[in-house]
């Protein structure tokens, strides 16, 4: 059976992860993308790529070891890794050379002469002024070679299914929409430069600028776009510097024609970082070039950034990114529904809409649950069974009513006096009131069994397990106690607004 190189890389990854601290595994492995898997007689071949040099860099000077061996553990002895690099052609006098690098699975060369190539291979791509094309350097003994090689694009970090088209605009996000893809269209060339987008978690700020980056490459596929985090971009200048190329890092950077910057707050703080990201702002804003950064708060309102570069955050335009309303989110959901080609009934989105209301991700992630209980279970997705699976989501948008005011909504429903239900009695429709009221009571409250039990007339917490469990099943099996239910769920919502 053939082999993907995604299925070879993931096992690569999973050794990793078990030697490796997960924050140095998600900042140095994880963005590392399987390209291609080649199997000839002289073993295998699995190439990956590389988000920036410096990731050669720092793989290089502190994993090789652990490379090697996993590549002979995954590929065999003859085993072989190539990176590949993607660099702006432009730049390659600033030592950026894109690059393959061969790599052992067990070296058969010195490591003084491995470094001997790499430093040959950096200079042959500083002279080389010829068009891009495949360099050979050093002695190829069939298990250690280094090939070095130019491309022309940058490598974007684009996620090609941030699109304006799968973008579902609202009242809350019309603003930020519509100026990203005046952008998309001109990027550099609108005053809207620089672009900052803001709002909490999970709006779609990242969507956005990744939609105006895939646009603008879609339109021009020369155009050279950088999506990256701040997190990121303090990594790569921190490494720069210990590895004294800090000069290269800045002409890399100033090289780019769109410049995404996600999460600028976290420059705060870092002064080093700001000083230098403020060189690369001047630079790319005095060049045309477009700049678009994201934040989870007003520019004048992060703390610990400089006062001349908060005045560059401000320069162009900002718009915000408000939690979605009713609408938006029924609409996200369908859209959602639509890509992941779920049949889902119009409540199932209502109820989810009407309870999931902080974030887009919160609602994508709901989806996505029901899906999966959907598909193990071997059930349709239908109210009851998204009722009983997103009970946890729902907790945090609880109706703010007391259990004596869930008492009387009920009551009142079934026509009887509050104080029956907390009485003795055992007739047939006061235990029935009295354990739909139960169940209201822990589905929209945050007291304990205890404190429930206690309010309706000192019952044991058993009593009030029992009697949200005989809703839940009779839910299951009777339409009718269902609607009357989701009736009273009405108005229990009507009562508490």
């Amino acid at each position: 059976m053939t082999r993907k190189p995604d299925e070879v890389w993931k096992e690569c990854l999973d050794t990793f992860r078990d030697v490796v601290d997960p924050p140095s595994f998600k900042t140095w492995f994880e963005p590392v993308r399987a390209m291609s898997l080649e199997t000839d007689d002289a073993g295998a071949k699995l190439t990956v790529r590389l988000p920036s040099p410096f990731f050669y860099e720092w793989l290089e000077a502190h994993y090789p070891t652990l490379i090697r061996k996993t590549i002979t553990k995954v590929l065999g002895p003859e085993g072989r890794l190539v990176y590949d690099v993607v660099i702006e052609q432009g730049d390659r006098s600033s030592g950026y050379g894109g690059s393959g690098i061969k790599l052992p699975a067990r070296p058969t060369a010195s490591e003084e002469q491995t470094n001997e190539m790499r430093v040959d291979a950096r200079r042959q791509v500083d002279s080389d002024r010829g068009p891009a094309a495949p360099l050979q350097t050093g002695p190829d003994d069939g298990n250690v070679t280094t090939t070095t090689h130019v491309m022309s694009a940058v490598y974007s970090n684009l996620n090609p299914s941030y699109t304006f088209d799968r973008f579902v605009e609202g009242d809350c996000n019309r603003l930020a929409r519509s100026a990203s893809v005046a952008i998309a269209k001109q990027p550099g060339k609108t005053s809207f430069n620089p672009f900052m987008i803001y709002g909490g978690v999970g709006l779609g700020k990242t969507h956005l600028m990744q939609a105006i980056g895939n646009y603008a490459k879609a339109n021009d596929p020369q155009y050279r776009i950088l999506y990256v985090s701040s997190e990121r971009f303090t990594t790569e200048f921190v490494q720069a510097i210990q590895h004294n190329r800090v000069s290269d890092f800045t002409v890399f950077y100033q090289s780019v024609d769109l410049l995404v910057i996600d999460d600028a707050q976290f420059f705060a703080g870092k002064e080093k970082t700001q000083e230098e990201f403020f060189h690369i702002f001047n630079a790319l804003h005095q060049g045309g070039k477009q700049i678009v950064l994201s934040a989870d708060r007003p520019p004048r309102d992060i703390e610990g950034i400089e006062e001349r570069l908060l005045s560059r955050f401000q320069w162009g335009l900002a718009a915000d990114m408000q939690p979605p309303d009713l609408e938006t989110r029924i609409a996200i959901l369908r859209r959602k529904a639509e890509d992941d080609g779920l049949a889902i009934d119009h409540d199932v989105i209502e109820f989810i809409a009407h309870n999931v209301k902080s974030n887009i991700r919160e609602l994508e992630g709901a989806l996505i649950r029901l899906l999966a209980f959907s598909t193990l279970n071997k059930r349709d997705i239908e109210l009851v069974m998204a009722k009983d699976v997103l009970r946890d989501l729902v907790k945090d948008s609880r109706i703010n009513l007391t259990i004596d005011e869930l008492q009387s909504v009920v009551c009142d429903y079934f026509q009887i006096p509050v104080d029956l239900v907390c009485a003795k009695t055992r007739k047939r429709e006061v235990v029935r009131a009295r354990q739909v009221a139960m169940y209201f009571c822990k589905e929209l409250t945050q007291h304990s069994l205890k404190t429930i039990g206690l309010h309706f007339g000192g019952r044991d917490h058993s009593t009030v397990i029992h009697a949200n469990q005989s809703v839940h099943d009779q839910m299951e099996t009777d339409t009718n106690f269902r609607d009357m239910i989701e009736e009273l769920h009405h108005k229990i919502d009507l009562r508490s607004r």
